[in-house]
């Protein structure tokens, strides 16, 4: 792993894969390191012939911290009211750092994927940068669209309420009890692999503030219903009946709102990326990108 200066900011990242393959930018989710797409994830992929860049968004991992501690009940109030709310950033800078890192590695353009947070930060990208987007993926993750089904309360919490402090053990019993409430139900919940995660990921670089900080630039950027509508590349968008945290109908929605969108809907998969899933879900992104790749090149070839 490296660092790298992009958009003003110090992203950690590594790449894995040919150095002739189509580059793939995976972006993760809230309060998520870039090591959230587990070895066996990227390998996949890369296996199928891909460039796979993984990286830190900003403020978790090993990348840039920022400051503040906004409130996220006053982020939302503000929204309510139609108000600005003051943040450290929102979803389209973090869009900017993935769009830059891209131009710091000197890569012209990269298929986007990107899993929850990390889907709607993927889909700013194919907004805000559509020179550096050769197609999206969109994995459990939503437009933000409020008339939308919302988190099950079970779910909510268990996203977004603190250890019982800030000890290693209590970090990694916390996951393993909370990711129980979003997990797929198609594939048994191992403990001991969710454990060896949070685990690794403590000892990694834990910064509990960077995630709050995270949460209020999901709240207090605007919904990309109408804008996705005018989009114009190939998208797929992944999500599973038993996601509890974003329900099915925010993947649908995603859909429904991109007119050169596949929707793959995967029967009791939940809010997460299990072991025996790989096989599966890498299978429909490496399909999927397969088809968006010719596309790129062959209208390449004709421009």
């Amino acid at each position: 792993m490296a660092q790298i200066t992009a958009n003003g900011t110090s992203l950690e990242y590594d790449i894995a894969g040919p150095d002739d393959g189509a580059p793939l930018l995976l972006i993760m989710g809230f309060g998520t390191q870039l090591t959230s797409w587990t070895p066996r994830f990227r390998d996949a992929l890369v296996e199928a012939g891909y460039r796979v860049i993984r990286f830190d968004n900003r403020d978790v991992g090993l990348s840039q911290r920022f400051s503040g501690v906004p409130s996220a009940r006053d982020v939302a109030a503000a929204v309510s009211r139609g108000e600005t709310p003051a943040v450290p950033y929102k979803l389209s800078d973090m869009a900017a750092d993935a769009a830059g890192l891209l131009d710091a590695l000197g890569i012209e353009s990269a298929h986007i994927a990107g899993a929850s947070m990390g889907g709607m930060i993927a889909q700013l990208v194919a907004l805000n940068h559509p020179a550096k987007t050769r197609s999206l993926i969109s994995i459990f993750s939503t437009t933000g669209d409020p008339s939308l089904p919302r988190s099950t309360p079970e779910a909510q919490a268990a996203l977004i309420t603190a250890p019982a402090s800030p000890a290693r053990a209590d970090v990694v019993a916390h996951a393993v009890k909370n990711r129980r409430v979003y997990a797929s139900t198609r594939w048994a919940y191992d403990e001991a692999v969710i454990a060896a995660q949070a685990g690794a990921s403590y000892d990694r670089a834990y910064e509990p503030e960077g995630a709050l900080r995270q949460y209020a630039a999901i709240l207090a950027s605007p919904p990309r219903t109408e804008r996705l509508k005018g989009l114009k590349l190939p998208a797929l968008v992944l999500h599973g009946t038993s996601d509890t945290l974003i329900p099915w109908q925010a993947g649908a929605h995603t859909a429904a709102c991109i007119p050169q969108s596949e929707f793959v809907l995967i029967d009791g998969w939940g809010h997460d990326l299990p072991v025996d899933g790989v096989p599966m879900i890498v299978g429909y992104m490496a399909g999927f990108l397969g088809r968006a790749e010719a596309a790129h090149v062959s209208l390449a070839k004709a421009a």
